[in-house]
């Protein structure tokens, strides 16, 4: 059983910071896997925030590219995503994804909320 655990979401003033934190359970070999990060505000889409391979190569949204860093730590089975000099447009559900290689499943937490806003 798979399961992402997000933590670290709340409520943080515009030019602020979080990190938010999604711990791995249920897989092996966690360092083959490609994370990722996405987020969805209220009345859109899903959209990518970042993602990082088993590589450590990173890709980033424009929204979130200079001001998000996303890493992961293997022996934790841990993902992060710092998020520096917030506005109000990074409000949203932020959830963790793991992408399983050759099979090309995806399992999902059930998400953090970010709010910002003074």
């Amino acid at each position: 059983q798979v399961q992402l655990v997000e933590s670290g979401g709340g409520l943080v003033q515009p030019g602020g910071s979080l990190r938010l934190s999604c711990a791995a359970s249920g897989v092996s070999i966690f360092l083959i896997y490609t994370m990722g990060w996405y987020r969805q505000a209220p009345g859109k889409t899903r959209e990518l925030v970042a993602t990082i391979t088993s590589e450590d190569d990173t890709n980033y949204a424009d929204s979130a590219k200079g001001r998000f860093t996303i890493s992961r730590d293997n022996a934790k089975m841990t993902v992060y995503l710092q998020m520096n000099n917030l506005k109000p447009e990074d409000t949203a559900d932020y959830y963790c994804n793991l992408r399983v290689p050759v099979a090309g499943l995806d399992y999902w937490g059930k998400g953090t909320l970010v709010t910002v806003s003074s």
